[in-house]
């Protein structure tokens, strides 16, 4: 393994601890990827795609996740 891949991972893993405290808070994929670039100066293309990683990975917290969302608001 290359010394840019274990950066490349290391950044990957800092955005999906990220993305878990937006999930903590609520947060919607467009929420989280607005706050992320906003606070953290994070690319919106960076924050969609492991999120979708996320989703694929863990389908039923995902659907879990939407429902919960949809009876809070």
């Amino acid at each position: 393994m290359a010394l840019g891949d274990s950066s490349a991972a290391a950044y990957i893993h800092m955005v999906q601890h990220l993305i878990e405290r937006c999930l903590l808070f609520g947060m919607s994929m467009e929420e989280c990827i607005d706050t992320l670039s906003k606070h953290a100066n994070i690319g919106p293309v960076i924050t969609s795609t492991v999120w979708k990683e996320l989703e694929k990975e863990n389908k039923d917290f995902f659907k879990a996740y939407g429902r919960w969302r949809e009876t809070r608001h």
